[in-house]
């Protein structure tokens, strides 16, 4: 079996890639009978001449791959029929901007497997960039607050290496008495969560962050139970809310009265109730000042976020009161970071981790016969056809939605 690492061809330009040079090697060291190719690109963060120095093939044809892996969606122009492709196809939610894209995969008979669609028995994602979207996002955030105070003046994290170069520059800032709430209990929150650790910023309980002031930064890490409540007033579990969404009111505006930079890392579900309105937003008790939604479900449950702001572009303001996009240096505006690819500011550590995620849980089900049945679960298409898992999506395919 041949696998191929193609290039990047989706605008503007992702740098990210499934496998690093490094990671490539070891794949090719652990499973030595794969024969691997890399196409030639001129955009990745790792040049061609790393993966030759590995002793990996590069090549600008992959007509003779069987299994070829991307990050971003493939032109249609450029998929090869009768291939196993992996890539973001963004089609699983019916997204209309790519019903051709899947239609196209269809009639090439592809045999497609979307990176979010590799998941465990239980349904949990094996492989992300999740971890690294709440890197850079608490990055960003930071910096939002310090270019509409003028008060520090952080670089772009796309103009930085590393995350560890992320929190070197974070730990010059000088921070008053900030109080933070993270929302979240996924990859996306704890990558957040370790850049906050990473300053030094204390974390405390939910009860201590509503009832006492303090003196210096700190920070306060909440679930769902924490800002949702059972409208019956029960208290049953995670698992209740998650099932019966519908059960519940938002508690939230008890932490958006004493919070002022809020860290949206939480997943959201549809039925949820959401996090705070535009009324909400116009309360004389709402406090958040600055909001890094790295969720970026635009026009829901987080009312600040008008829309998905860019890596160019990534600040905006929202008016409380007129319920419109202002200056964010409007004195009355919440300021809002929204980023929704935050990932490819940081290609080279999200390469590398990504790689080393997909080498554990992705490449051995090709060589053991998919015995824990992963490959089974992601397929989406097969001779033509959706696969039964993916069958809600034939109204979408056909234009009917």
């Amino acid at each position: 079996m041949k696998f191929g690492i193609i290039k990047e061809r989706k605008t503007p330009p992702d740098r990210r890639v499934v496998f690093s040079p490094t990671k490539l090697k070891e794949f090719k060291t652990q499973f030595p009978s794969a024969k691997i190719a890399v196409e030639s690109s001129d955009i990745r963060v790792f040049s061609d001449e790393s993966y030759q120095k590995e002793g990996l093939e590069i090549t600008k044809i992959m007509e003779d791959c069987d299994v070829l892996f991307g990050v971003k969606e493939v032109p249609i122009d450029a998929l090869i029929p009768n291939k196993k492709y992996f890539f973001f196809s963004h089609t699983i939610k019916k997204q209309p901007y790519n019903r051709e894209l899947l239609n196209a995969i269809l009639d090439k008979n592809i045999q497609l497997f979307d990176h979010e669609t590799i998941i465990k028995e239980n349904g949990a994602r094996l492989i992300g960039f999740g971890r690294y979207a709440g890197i850079v996002g608490v990055y960003n955030g930071f910096r939002a607050i310090g270019v509409t105070k003028e008060t520090f003046n952080l670089p772009k994290a796309e103009t930085l290496d590393s995350q560890k170069e992320l929190i070197a520059e974070l730990k010059k800032i000088n921070l008053k008495n900030l109080k933070i709430l993270l929302t979240g209990n996924g990859k996306v929150a704890y990558g957040a969560k370790e850049m906050l650790d990473a300053m030094h910023i204390k974390q405390v309980s939910v009860d201590e962050y509503l009832s006492q002031d303090f003196k210096e930064p700190v920070y306060c890490l909440a679930d769902v139970l924490d800002y949702n409540k059972r409208k019956d007033g029960k208290v049953i579990d995670v698992f209740d809310f998650y099932n019966h969404p519908e059960n519940y009111d938002s508690d939230f505006m008890r932490f958006a009265k004493v919070t002022d930079f809020f860290i949206a890392g939480h997943f959201y579900g549809n039925g949820a109730p959401y996090l705070y309105t535009r009324e909400d937003a116009k309360h004389k008790d709402f406090n958040i000042k600055f909001v890094a939604d790295i969720s970026c479900d635009v026009d829901g449950p987080v009312a600040s976020t008008l829309r998905a702001s860019t890596i160019a572009d990534p600040i905006y303001g929202y008016h409380p009161e007129k319920e419109i996009e202002v200056d964010y240096k409007d004195k009355d505006a919440i300021v809002v970071m929204a980023v929704d690819n935050l990932p490819c500011e940081l290609p080279k550590d999200a390469s590398e981790g990504f790689g080393e995620m997909f080498l554990e849980n992705v490449i051995p089900a090709f060589f053991n016969n998919d015995k824990d049945g992963v490959l089974e679960r992601a397929k989406m298409t097969e001779n033509g056809k959706l696969t039964e898992r993916f069958s809600y999506l034939q109204d979408y395919v056909d234009g009917k939605e």
